[in-house]
């Protein structure tokens, strides 16, 4: 532990400033020896840090998303290129290249907090055993080795022994206690943040092996906190329960705002939008006219709940424009189908009369008032119909059929028949 304090050593002194500049603050609300004072400052260097790094949190999730698009294309190189590790290794990179999408950038929060973490660690190892550190003199060490947390000093760890817990002052029982219900809240917390990305915010359209490695990751990191939590001071425990808390706050907020295309956050979140949008009849947030604009340039490639969405609008008399914005549509509502081909909603098809049974059509048997098709008309008697006594009297031979025997003249004088042959 030593070498890797010394490799963080330049990260210490900025630590251990802010924390005793937040111990001033909360010394003077709840007393410079308790354990609130100390609890909040580290809890207050973990939101700063979180702060800093939001622009690397929204590279974080532009790569996650990019690397889900390309795994498809990822999964085609690795079939192709089976048994030729290094062309794999090539195609793959030339993959990244021309989508500018970088792997790393993932994990670009994690590598960023590393270095707080191992610095806090060191602060309070070093309070543990006695010693300054950083701007923490004999004065502040004092302090900060008299807070406890709910009955557990700052320095205590669960495999701490009963000697040593009490030099802190503390009983064996309530440090373990105490530390392992944030063990437990810690795992928990990481658990349920990796699970709501799991079943809300991924394309449920696309099976990848990135989906499999997820959830993999869903059931290890719980259980590599749970081991390793064993070993950290109550501090770093505290600053680690926050930092997931506040994780799980921010994925929470990025689901609800800005989900991942095909994914069930973004059906509940198109569903909403289409609400707002229809009762308003206008955009209101600027980031909502993005995600729209986004949609709208995507043309035929919309995924099923986008299609649905612009399809919400169309119904109720609006259509979306390129810039994010909607307007009342005029004419026809235009609407997409299933396949992305573009029908109207206004002009209804035109259906194919039902087609009669052999046994109908001889029967006569007619069709319910209002349905009545071309082989009904053409059955009606010709007297029935309206200018037929016109249409015969014009017509020779016109007018209903004589029933007189066949052979015939109606009205005439009769064609003698012809004589048997016997």
């Amino acid at each position: 532990m030593d070498t890797i304090a010394s490799l963080f050593s330049f990260i210490t002194t900025p630590v251990s400033w802010v924390i005793v500049q937040f111990h001033k603050v909360y010394g003077a609300l709840f007393g410079d020896n308790t354990g609130w004072a100390w609890g909040l400052s580290i809890v207050s260097l973990v939101i700063l840090i979180r702060i800093c790094l939001i622009p690397l949190f929204v590279k974080q999730i532009k790569a996650t998303r990019a690397m889900q698009t390309l795994q498809p294309e990822m999964k085609k190189i690795q079939e192709r290129y089976k048994n030729d590790k290094q062309r794999q290794s090539e195609e793959m990179m030339k993959l990244y290249k021309e989508t500018g999408t970088n792997p790393l950038s993932s994990c670009l929060p994690i590598l960023a907090q590393s270095p707080f973490f191992f610095a806090l660690y060191h602060v309070l190892n070093s309070i543990a055993t006695g010693k300054t550190v950083g701007v923490i003199d004999e004065q502040l060490l004092a302090s900060a080795r008299q807070a406890h947390i709910f009955g557990a000093p700052l320095a205590a760890k669960f495999t701490d022994s009963s000697s040593k817990v009490a030099e802190l002052g503390a009983s064996l029982t309530d440090v373990r206690v105490v530390t392992a219900i944030m063990i437990i809240l810690m795992s928990a917390s990481q658990f349920y943040t990796q699970r709501q990305l799991m079943t809300k915010n991924v394309d449920t359209t696309v099976k990848t092996p990135f989906m499999q490695q997820q959830k993999m990751l869903m059931y290890i990191f719980p259980i590599m906190f749970a081991v390793f939590g064993i070993n950290f001071p109550v501090g770093v425990l505290v600053y680690w329960l926050t930092t997931n808390v506040w994780t799980m706050g921010q994925q929470m907020y990025v689901i609800h705002n800005n989900p991942t295309p095909g994914s069930k956050a973004q059906a509940a979140y198109l569903e909403r939008l289409t609400k707002h949008v229809t009762h308003r009849g206008k955009v209101g947030r600027r980031r909502d006219r993005v995600y729209i604009k986004a949609i709208v340039v995507k043309g035929r490639d919309r995924n099923e709940y986008e299609r649905k969405f612009i399809n919400g609008l169309s119904k109720a008399g609006l259509a979306a424009q390129p810039d994010g914005t909607v307007v009342k549509s005029e004419g026809a509502v235009a609407t997409v189908a299933e396949d992305g081909t573009p029908t109207t909603a206004g002009t209804p098809k035109r259906q194919q009369p039902k087609r009669q049974s052999k046994s109908q059509r001889q029967s006569g048997t007619a069709k319910p008032a209002g349905e009545a098709t071309s082989l009904q008309k053409a059955d009606e008697p010709d007297d029935a119909k309206p200018g037929a006594a016109k249409k015969a009297a014009q017509k020779p031979g016109g007018g209903t059929r004589s029933k007189a025997q066949s052979g015939q003249r109606k009205g005439g004088p009769q064609r003698p028949k012809s004589p048997s042959k016997k």
